[in-house]
């Protein structure tokens, strides 16, 4: 079943839940992501999808229900935003650490204070060390499609980790877009988790690992997050087979022949691509990177001998915009205008960047919207 049809990005994603057909979803309301969740509850009401619906009391709590109905085996989707991601802080670790499958649709939105329910990436970016593959989307389709993928992907006996959707708030959760709805059919098998409890042969789950055991279970988390960057190229390269959608862990746009490339995540990313397109006008060789899996990071970006102008809708405060630090990291080499600017939903435009790339100085950190005499 092929469907094009009008949607924002929450009900995409609580749509390619629908198809995905999770058994269990526990879950807590908080803007900008409530909407997702309502959708989920209209589908269990009217019967369109057989699963459990669980409304807890706190997203801790929600996460930890998606653990233990993840442990038995189930397909289990939850959602949540900013502080409720934080308040699950604790259970994220062990999720990960569980080795469970879990899918969870994430609406990025500013932390406080001051109070604020617009667009950054920072609530996501701060868990960054929790072992989650994280995925961030630009289009309503993107989210559609990045949703139904994330669960072939955490299921896949290579990886079973958990793996975070994350979308912009307001920006995409609820703009509206044309996408085409698809039914995955078998393009989702069934779930087999290996270490699922059973009855018949009873185990311990989370009992006291001694210091010669606890670090190979770290290293075994990191081998799975490594082998993910191949799952994660196969099943987008099915997806594009079966359903004729590309996606890659890095989408380019005009990087072949570029002196000058603007590296951004989410809607900033998908922006920038007009930005390019008026630079190219003018004569300037500009192309667009847009990371979609920042964990796991990206390893082959064709960066070498470019001007970056990195756009961070983030900040790691005395180290400077994550993205831009990652790629420094990964790439020492790597020459950087680092540029913070879209927090707290701060209004950037293609104009804005391509001002940016007119105006980069390299090796410098430059912040949007505050007076150069201040920086």
């Amino acid at each position: 079943m092929n469907e094009l049809v009008m949607s924002t990005g929450n009900k995409a994603v609580a749509a390619a839940v629908k198809m995905a057909k999770p058994l269990v979803v526990p879950a807590y309301p908080i803007t900008p992501q409530t909407e997702i969740i309502e959708s989920i509850a209209d589908y269990v009401e009217a019967g369109e999808l057989k699963a459990r619906y669980i409304p807890v009391e706190s997203e801790h709590s929600a996460m930890t229900a998606a653990i233990g109905a993840s442990i038995t085996g189930v397909r289990v989707f939850t959602a949540t935003s900013s502080h409720g991601l934080l308040y699950m802080h604790e259970m994220l670790h062990w999720a990960a650490g569980a080795r469970l499958p879990i899918v969870m649709g994430q609406v990025n939105r500013t932390l406080a204070p001051g109070w604020n329910i617009w667009a950054e990436h920072s609530d996501a970016l701060s868990q960054r060390d929790t072992g989650w593959l994280q995925v961030y989307v630009s289009t309503v389709q993107e989210a559609y499609d990045a949703t139904l993928m994330a669960f072939r992907i955490a299921e896949d006996n290579r990886v079973l980790l958990p793996v975070m959707i994350n979308m912009d708030g307001f920006l995409l959760s609820h703009i509206m877009q044309p996408f085409e709805m698809t039914e995955p059919g078998d393009f989702i098998p069934p779930l087999d988790l290996p270490h699922k409890i059973d009855v018949n042969d009873p185990k311990g789950y989370g009992a006291m690992s001694p210091a010669n055991v606890h670090y190979q279970f770290r290293f075994d988390m990191e081998k799975c997050m490594r082998e993910s960057r191949t799952v994660i190229k196969e099943t987008e390269a099915e997806f594009a087979k079966r359903f004729g959608r590309s996606y890659a862990p890095v989408e380019e746009y005009f990087c072949d022949d570029a002196d000058v490339i603007i590296i951004a995540m989410g809607t900033l990313g998908k922006e920038a691509e007009v930005a390019a397109d008026l630079l190219r006008k003018e004569g300037i060789k500009a192309g667009v990177m847009r990371i979609r899996w920042f964990r796991p990071f990206p390893l082959d970006m064709n960066i070498k001998g470019k001007d970056l102008v990195v756009i961070d809708r983030d900040y790691s405060f005395g180290f400077g915009g994550v993205i831009a630090g990652e790629i420094q990291a990964r790439y020492p080499d790597a020459k950087i205008a680092s540029v913070i600017a879209g927090l707290g939903g701060q209004e950037v435009t293609y104009e804005d960047m391509a001002e940016f790339v007119r105006s980069r100085k390299m090796e410098t950190e430059f912040w949007f919207g505050i007076p150069q005499e201040e920086q």
